[in-house]
């Protein structure tokens, strides 16, 4: 007669699972704020809860930046900069963009309908 050992099997499978229980991405967006400072020059203000890091800040303001150039009738966009601080759990995100027609020169340029599209399907919201 064959004994089957489960019970080592399954032990070997529970030492492989994680011991922490892993913290799920829950942003919670709380707006965006645009203003014009010159011609094709555009400030964001936008601000969150539950980011994991600057980045996520980052994104979300690219977000607005793609959709902002596309209700003006533009096709790109290019960062300038951004500022990220949090205090108290929200994470606040001081963004510039350039918006134009054209491919703008720079290494940090976007395609709004590209950007625009990807911030949809990752339900993150625009202006």
């Amino acid at each position: 007669m064959t004994r089957i050992a489960f019970i080592p099997a399954i032990a070997a499978l529970a030492a492989c699972a994680p011991s922490e229980e892993v913290s799920r991405f829950a942003p919670e967006y709380q707006g965006i704020e645009t203003q014009l400072l010159d011609g094709d020059l555009v400030n964001f203000h936008v601000a969150m809860t539950g980011a994991r890091d600057a980045r996520d800040v980052d994104r979300y303001a690219a977000c607005a930046a793609a959709q902002y150039a596309l209700i003006r009738g533009y096709g790109f966009a290019r960062h300038v900069r951004t500022n990220v601080a949090e205090e108290g759990g929200i994470w606040h995100g001081d963004a510039v963009y350039t918006i134009s027609s054209a491919l703008p020169r720079g290494a940090k340029t976007i395609d709004a309908e590209v950007v625009a599209a990807d911030c949809a399907e990752n339900g993150i919201p625009m202006v």
